[in-house]
C-alpha cells in the first residue's frame, strides 16, 4: 500500500459499525413530526434517479424537515438544483466517512435497496430506520427499526420504494420539479434531434449495430437529426453503429449533467434499460427503452412518473427472464435475468426486439403530449 493510500473498505466498515453500534440506543420509537430525515443508499445512477418518488413523497408529508441523501459522486452535479429541497451528500465507499458522520444525527432514515447502509445511517446517528424486508445475510437487518415486506403485486421500484414512507403520496412528477443545473458548454444540435444511446452496463443489454443504424435513417427521413450518445469507452459501438460517422456522436464526451442538458433539448430518446433512460425520465424526455433482460415493470414510469411519454419495447415473456430476485430478495412476481455474460454468451432477448417493434413505439411516443411544451 503507498504511503498516500486511503483506509481499507474493511477498515471503514469496522468504523462505521463500531460507530453505530456506540450511538444506538436500546430502545427507540419512530419519530412523531421528523424534523431531519436521511436516505442512506450507494446505488447505480437509475436506481439512484428512481429514488425521487420517495423523496417527493417525504417532502409532501414533511415540508419544512431538513432533507438529505446521499449520492454517488458522479451523480451529485444533477442535484445542484437541490429538487424537492433536498441535499445530496456525495460520496463514495471506498472514502472515510467523516463529512457523513458529522452530518448527524437525523429523526428518520430510509435505506432503499442494499440493507448495509442500515449501519451507515446509525452511525450517523439516525434514531429510526426504516428497510425493505428480507435482505440477506441477516446481519445486515440489525440496525433497522422497522423492515417493511415488498408488495406482493407487481409494480415499479420507484413507487415500491415511496411505499417506504408513510403519509399521502406526492403529486405526479412534472419538469419543474428538477431544473437542469450548470453544465460545462457544448455544441448542441440546431435542428431536430433524437438521443440514440446505445451504451449499457453490460453487454447483454446491447442492441444490434444494423437495427440501431435503421432506426436512425427513419428519424433522418423524417426530419430529426440521429445523435449517438455513450459513455466513456462505448465510442468503438457507436463506430460500429455509424462506420462512415453521418451523424454526430457525443458517446464519451460528455458528463452527466451536460447529459441532462441534451436531453432536455432532444425530441426523443431510444436507449436500453440503463441510467440514461431514467435521466430522461427526469428531463420529461419522450423516450422508448428497449428491455432484454431487465423488466419494464419494475424500472418503468409507475405512478409517479406517469405523465412522461414513454414506450417501453421487449419480448415478454421470454424464457430465460426467469429469475425472481430484486435486491437479494426473492419475490415471486419479478421476471428478470441478472446473468453476467460468463453465463450468458449472446443476448437472444435482446435480438428478438426487431426495429419495425422499435419505430411503432417511437412513432407512438412522438404522438404523446410533450409535458416540457415547446422545447428549447
Amino acid at each position: 500500500m503507498s504511503a498516500h493510500a486511503g483506509p481499507s473498505r474493511f477498515a471503514i466498515r469496522t468504523r462505521v459499525i463500531a460507530r453505530a453500534l456506540a450511538d444506538r440506543t436500546a430502545r427507540r420509537a419512530p419519530p412523531a413530526d421528523p424534523k431531519r430525515i436521511l436516505v442512506a443508499h450507494h446505488l447505480l445512477l437509475g436506481d439512484t434517479l428512481m429514488l425521487s418518488a420517495l423523496v417527493a413523497k417525504l417532502r409532501a408529508n414533511h415540508p419544512d424537515a431538513d432533507l438529505a441523501m446521499t449520492v454517488p459522486r458522479a451523480a451529485a452535479p444533477l442535484y445542484a438544483m437541490r429538487p424537492w429541497g433536498l441535499r445530496s451528500l456525495p460520496w463514495d465507499p471506498r472514502e472515510a466517512p467523516d463529512a457523513l458522520l458529522r452530518d448527524g444525527p437525523f429523526d428518520l432514515a430510509f435505506v432503499p435497496g442494499d440493507n448495509r447502509y442500515g449501519w451507515l445511517a446509525a452511525a450517523m446517528r439516525a434514531r429510526w430506520i426504516v428497510a425493505f424486508a428480507g435482505d440477506r445475510p441477516v446481519s445486515k437487518n440489525w440496525p433497522i427499526d422497522r423492515l417493511v415486506p415488498y408488495p406482493g403485486e407487481p409494480g415499479a421500484w420507484s413507487d415500491m420504494v415511496a411505499r417506504l414512507a408513510e403519509g399521502r403520496p406526492a403529486p405526479q412528477y412534472a419538469p419543474a420539479q428538477w431544473p437542469a443545473g450548470p453544465a460545462a458548454e457544448f455544441g448542441m444540435p440546431r435542428n431536430p434531434f433524437a438521443v440514440l444511446h446505445v451504451g449499457a452496463s453490460t453487454p447483454l443489454k446491447r442492441w444490434s449495430p444494423d437495427r440501431w443504424a435503421a432506426v436512425a435513417t427513419r428519424l433522418a427521413i423524417r426530419g430529426i437529426e440521429p445523435v449517438w450518445s455513450g459513455g466513456r469507452g462505448e465510442e468503438d459501438v457507436v463506430r460500429r453503429c455509424d462506420p462512415q460517422a453521418r451523424h454526430r456522436s457525443y458517446a464519451g464526451a460528455l458528463d452527466l449533467a451536460q447529459m441532462r442538458v441534451l436531453l432536455d433539448r432532444a425530441r426523443l430518446l431510444v436507449s436500453p434499460d440503463t441510467g440514461i433512460a431514467h435521466l430522461a425520465r427526469v428531463a420529461a424526455t419522450p423516450s422508448v427503452t428497449l428491455y432484454g433482460p431487465g423488466s419494464a415493470t419494475i424500472t418503468g414510469p409507475g405512478r409517479f412518473y406517469a405523465a412522461v411519454p414513454w414506450r417501453g419495447v421487449a419480448v415478454d415473456p421470454f424464457p430465460c427472464r426467469d429469475q425472481h430476485v430484486l435486491f437479494r430478495r426473492e419475490i415471486p412476481w419479478v421476471t428478470r435475468c441478472g446473468r453476467s455474460p460468463a453465463e450468458c454468451a449472446h443476448p437472444r432477448c435482446m435480438d428478438a426486439i426487431d426495429v419495425e417493434a422499435v419505430a411503432g413505439a417511437i412513432d407512438d411516443v412522438l404522438r404523446r403530449p410533450d409535458i416540457r411544451g415547446a422545447t428549447p
